[in-house]
């Protein structure tokens, strides 16, 4: 177990990297990077603000830019008119004064050290970013995750006992309907109804928490968490809950058909010995394989679109936003954390893999 656990901590080493890696060279062909961001407004409308940040707003600072200049000497689009001595300025601001490949190893030595610099436009480093965003992106992947495995693993055990039934063919209605209807529809839909959009103001609209929630005893600050996160986790959940229902009902019903299941029934076990004794163990394989991709999806991706209807600024958010900036620093930071969970996550369902049925050993088929 030791040398298996170990084995595959080494192996997060390069695959990491590996992901890093490719995601920087795709960077360095991407157009509207940082510089020619820069470049734009500059020679834009938007010239004072941003030659005073660049510049340091000294009295050393660079004329404005002159038709004297060529175009486009250095390269980049929209450098056109301006000093090719800002444009050195502006590529040493944003680290583009060095070659990919020293920039590429400086960046992965810092993020040993889990130093992921500064964002480029806001005045504060990616760690601290991260870190304020973090609790948004904990509040709905871990509610999420445990509430629709907590509500779909037992209605799905329940479906495969009861295969064919009335209740089967109600229930299994309701999961398709919250499979088909995508998660964005359905938080619209909450907001019209219960959060002042048309009809009734029950819950809130955005945030975690209300103003003066540090004030609340502690008794009311729950209260108050639970009822800000009632319509995001409902919303996210109906697609999640429908996907793992169905997962969990198929693979008990794939297990309730195997032989030694009748054999089991022969001996004169109870149902319910049958059903938790034996067939649940195996069963439940798939759906802890289908965990870490649950909760990943929750946590990061899966996110963004509720993040955004009820203005909840998390994890999910963040990501999209600074790839839409083209804000490497936390890009890369964000990618970093994220691969990083995601492997040690992958890990974890392996040995929950062999708690579950000691039978599996990863180790002596050398994996």
């Amino acid at each position: 177990m030791g040398a298996y656990i170990l084995r595959r901590l080494l192996l997060m080493i390069p695959t990491v990297f590996g992901i890093m890696a490719i995601s920087f060279l795709i960077t360095q062909f991407a157009p509207g990077g940082p510089v020619e961001q820069a470049l734009a407004n500059l020679s834009g409308q938007n010239n004072g603000g941003i030659m005073e940040r660049v510049t340091g707003g000294g009295s050393d600072q660079i004329a404005p830019p002159s038709s004297n200049q060529g175009p486009n000497a250095t390269g980049y689009r929209g450098s056109q008119g301006l000093p090719p001595e800002l444009v050195d300025r502006i590529e040493k601001q944003f680290g583009f004064d060095k070659p990919p490949l020293e920039r590429y190893f400086s960046m992965i030595g810092n993020y040993l050290r889990f130093d992921f610099g500064e964002s480029y436009y806001r005045d504060i480093s990616v760690i601290d970013l991260i870190l304020e965003k973090m609790p948004v992106s904990i509040s709905l992947g871990l509610w999420m995750t445990i509430i629709s495995y907590g509500i779909s693993i037992p209605l799905g055990i329940a479906k495969a006992t009861r295969d064919g039934s009335r209740f089967d063919v109600w229930t299994s209605t309701i999961v398709i309907i919250g499979y088909a209807v995508p998660g964005f529809l359905i938080a619209i839909a909450f907001i019209v109804l219960f959060a002042g959009g048309s009809f009734w103001q029950i819950f809130p609209l955005r945030g975690l928490t209300s103003p003066g929630f540090a004030l609340m005893p502690w008794w009311q600050q729950i209260l108050d968490y639970a009822w800000h996160m009632v319509l995001p986790i409902t919303a996210m959940g109906f697609g999640a809950f429908a996907t793992s229902t169905l997962l969990t009902k198929n693979s008990f019903l794939d297990e309730i058909s195997k032989q030694y299941v009748t054999t089991a029934r022969a001996k004169g076990l109870t149902e319910h010995r049958v059903l938790y004794g034996h067939v649940f163990r195996n069963a439940m394989m798939l759906i802890i394989a289908g965990f870490p991709g649950a909760f990943i999806g929750a946590f990061f991706g899966g996110s963004l679109l509720i993040e955004t209807i009820f203005s909840l600024d998390g994890l999910g958010l963040l990501s999209f936003e600074s790839i839409i900036n083209r804000d490497y620093p936390v890009v890369f930071g964000t990618l970093y954390i994220f691969s990083l969970l995601g492997l040690i996550i992958s890990l974890i369902s392996d040995l929950t893999y062999m708690w579950v049925d000691p039978r599996i050993d990863f180790e002596s088929r050398g994996q």
